[in-house]
């Protein structure tokens, strides 16, 4: 599947407050992720009760709807997100500033 006809799909499920969608997914996408690391968390602990690789699946799938929503209301495909992303990321590796700090380095 391609990202964007992911997001094309993903939005026929998306059910929220769309005069607030903005800061609807922006809370999604926050919690998702905060489940994400706790699932890490506890199998660190070493609660041997869940399937680490099958809750994660499942919560990076959450991840997935949540910030393809949040790409959505702020007017971006998936695609053109995936694709600034390696830009931002290639051009650091060129000029060794991938290590560091800052959003434009």
């Amino acid at each position: 599947m391609k990202l964007n006809d992911y997001q094309n799909e993903a939005r026929k499920t998306a059910i929220y407050p769309i005069d607030d969608g903005l800061t609807y997914t922006a809370l999604g996408l926050c919690g998702e992720a905060g489940e994400v690391a706790e699932k890490i968390k506890k199998f660190i602990r070493g609660d041997n009760s869940i399937s680490l690789k099958e809750d994660l699946l499942y919560e990076l799938g959450d991840v997935l709807w949540y910030l393809s929503n949040l790409a959505f209301e702020c007017g971006y495909t998936l695609q053109e997100v995936a694709e600034v992303n390696l830009n931002k990321l290639g051009a650091r590796m060129l000029s060794d500033t991938i290590k560091g700090n800052g959003d434009r380095r």
